[in-house]
């Protein structure tokens, strides 16, 4: 049968925030019996959106990744639940029953994603149901999806079959597939939100101005290995990217006929490597 399934791409995302606002407008103060109570006004959001943020100006990359609820097909939550009170519909949507989790504050704590919420006042976990009281009556997207403007929040209604099809076709990843959860929120360019950049910019002096190198190659290297391979711009700028965390020690090397040729040596850690301006010494005429 078909299931409900949410496709996120990270590329697309640019931290309007409209998906976090619709959500809290469709569950702050609403009741939906069977489905969630009313979540609180303040401290909590169903679905908030991460911000990542590397390098070093000029040249700083940011990255931001909306966060909710899984659905996973292998739910912690369901297995801490008692009574009841999680259910995994056979659409694919958990849904914490409000009537029946009151009390249960393991329920909340279960998530390894810390997307589900503990409401004190009304002692209760929650956590968002993929407004399924609203695909009951017909809808077809979400209120997240309906609401981002750049549609990076994407509603997929289809058999698993054709879910893992898309899953391979589109490179789709799941958050922390070593929980083992099996979520159905899948992301795209996923990678854009943990991968790391090295950058500079090459200039060469002109009397008492500084030029901009153009067409430059610079290669990056690791272990005695190419990893990239890139020319500097019009402007002198030149970065690599999709470069992993503690990924350790990189070699640049730049060559270009009019400069001697220059290297550096950098190490990549938790963060971007900003090399900053390069100036490129003439090469020497041979006499």
């Amino acid at each position: 049968m078909k299931k409900w399934n949410l496709v996120i791409d990270v590329a697309q995302c640019f931290n309007c925030n409209n998906c976090m606002l619709s959500c809290h407008d469709e569950y702050f103060d609403n009741e939906y019996p069977g489905y969630a109570h009313g979540m609180q006004k303040h401290g909590q959001s169903w679905i908030k959106v991460m911000q990542r943020e590397t390098g070093k100006v000029p040249m700083v990359a940011v990255s931001y990744l909306p966060v909710m609820c899984n659905h996973c097909d292998d739910a912690p939550c369901l297995k801490a639940a008692k009574d009841g009170a999680v259910v995994k519909r056979s659409d694919g949507i958990v849904i914490i029953v409000p009537e029946k989790a009151r009390g249960q504050k393991q329920i909340a704590d279960a998530c390894p994603y810390g997307a589900a919420y503990w409401n004190e006042e009304r002692q209760l976990p929650q956590a968002w149901p993929f407004d399924a009281h609203l695909l009951d009556k017909g809808w077809k997207r979400t209120r997240g999806a309906q609401s981002c403007p750049t549609r990076a929040m994407q509603v997929l209604h289809v058999e698993d079959e054709e879910m893992q099809r898309l899953v391979e076709a589109d490179k789709l990843e799941v958050l922390h597939p070593e929980y083992g959860t099996k979520p159905r929120v899948y992301y795209k360019n996923l990678r854009r939100f943990s991968t790391l950049f090295v950058g500079g910019s090459l200039g060469a002096r002109n009397g008492d101005v500084v030029d901009c190198v153009e067409g430059a190659r610079l290669t990056l290297s690791r272990g005695g290995k190419t990893v990239a391979s890139v020319a500097s711009d019009y402007y002198g700028d030149f970065r690599f990217g999709d470069l992993d965390p503690d990924s350790g020690s990189y070699t640049l090397s730049i060559e270009d006929p009019r400069f001697e040729p220059e290297q550096r040596q950098l190490e990549l850690r938790r963060d971007s490597a900003y090399l900053g301006d390069i100036e490129l010494r003439p090469r020497a005429r041979q006499a």
